[in-house]
Order: C-alpha cells, then sequence, then structure tokens
C-alpha cells in the first residue's frame, strides 16, 4: 500500500479541490459523490470533510476557484481595443464553459438558487463590468448608461451560454457574434458611446 503523502493544509485544500473539478466536469453534479472524492484524492472520507464539510461547499469552493482564474485570464491591456478585448474575455470563457460543461450547467440550473453560488457568479459578472467600463474611459451620464448596459449584457451573455451548453442549437462562432452584437447595438443606442466596438486589431 502506497503510504499517504506528507502535505500542508494549503497543498491538501488545492489538491482536493483539483479533484474536485475534475469531477464536476466529468459528471452532473447529482453524480459526483463526495466518497469517490476523497478516493480519487487519496484521503478518508473523515478528513475531506474537516475541509469541506458538504458538497455544495466543495463544489462553490470549486466555482470560486475557476471564477478567480477566468479573471485573472481576462485582464485589460490597454494597447488593445475594446473589442479585441471583449472578444478575447469571451473565448477564454467559452473555453473554460467548453471544457466544464457539467460544471458551469450545475452552478446554473442545478444550483441556480443556492445563495452562495450565485454570490459568486454576481461578484465575477460585476468584476468583468467594472473592468470594461473603466477601459471605455467614460465619464458623466454616458457612463452611467453604459454601466447598466453592461451589467445586463453580461446576463444576456450567461444565458445564451447556458443554453449553447444544454441545447447545442446554435455553434460558437454564433455564440460569439451574437454576443458581440448584441453589446454593439446597444451601445449604438448610448450618446458618445457609438465609437466604443470599432474595428477589432
Amino acid at each position: 500500500m502506497t503510504a499517504r503523502r506528507r502535505l500542508t493544509p494549503e497543498e491538501r485544500r488545492t489538491e482536493l479541490l483539483d479533484t474536485g473539478a475534475r469531477l464536476f466536469a466529468a459528471k452532473p453534479y447529482h453524480d459526483v459523490l463526495m466518497e469517490e472524492v476523497a478516493e480519487q484524492a487519496g484521503v478518508s472520507r473523515a478528513l475531506l470533510y474537516r475541509y469541506f464539510p458538504n458538497k455544495q461547499a466543495l463544489f462553490a469552493a470549486v466555482y470560486r476557484q475557476a471564477s478567480d482564474r477566468l479573471l485573472d485570464g481576462t485582464p485589460i491591456d490597454p494597447t488593445r481595443s475594446l473589442r479585441a478585448q471583449l472578444s478575447a474575455g469571451l473565448d477564454v470563457h467559452f473555453d473554460y464553459f467548453a471544457a466544464n460543461r457539467n460544471t458551469v450547467l450545475a452552478a446554473n440550473r442545478v444550483l441556480a438558487g443556492d445563495p452562495v453560488i450565485q454570490g459568486i457568479i454576481t461578484d465575477e459578472l460585476a468584476e468583468l463590468s467594472r473592468r470594461v467600463l473603466d477601459a471605455t474611459g467614460l465619464r458623466g451620464p454616458a457612463r452611467d448608461t453604459v454601466r447598466a448596459a453592461l451589467g445586463a449584457w453580461l446576463v444576456f451573455v450567461r444565458a445564451l451560454c447556458v443554453d449553447w451548453l444544454t441545447n447545442e442549437t446554435f455553434s460558437r462562432t454564433e455564440l460569439r457574434e451574437m454576443s458581440l452584437g448584441a453589446l454593439r447595438g446597444t451601445l449604438r443606442a448610448v450618446a458618445g458611446a457609438e465609437r466604443l466596438l470599432g474595428a477589432d486589431d
């Protein structure tokens, strides 16, 4: 029998999160068992429960980590056009969604009523909105209007992504173009914001 590796608490937590992330990505939420997480991580169920008291707590930690990594992967680059940055940011998120379909559907459907999970999603959308708004350089009333538009657009894109993952009735390219097209059309109605989504660089 292989001896259990000695890990620091932080290393052990990271290992458990990585194991949980793999299983939540591979299976629907209800099919993931804490016993399986413990077994694949090579720990006892008692030790797993010391870190995460239940499956929802484990999933929340996995989703928080994923959200943080997505934000890290979508920084604002002032040398690029806003359109180019939005396109790149969408691609980062679409890559994650495609690779972690079960995880995303669990967060947005199975656990749609969970305040912790929804708080993670709300925090991420708010941070993305703030970054894009800062990148526009807008001030005054136009900034407030665009802030509202961005918030609504991000919710729209989220709903569109969930439909894409669930029904697969349109392609990723169509998903991307619908997302950008929706924002472009909205910004055209805002005085001073028409220029924001010009040609890609």
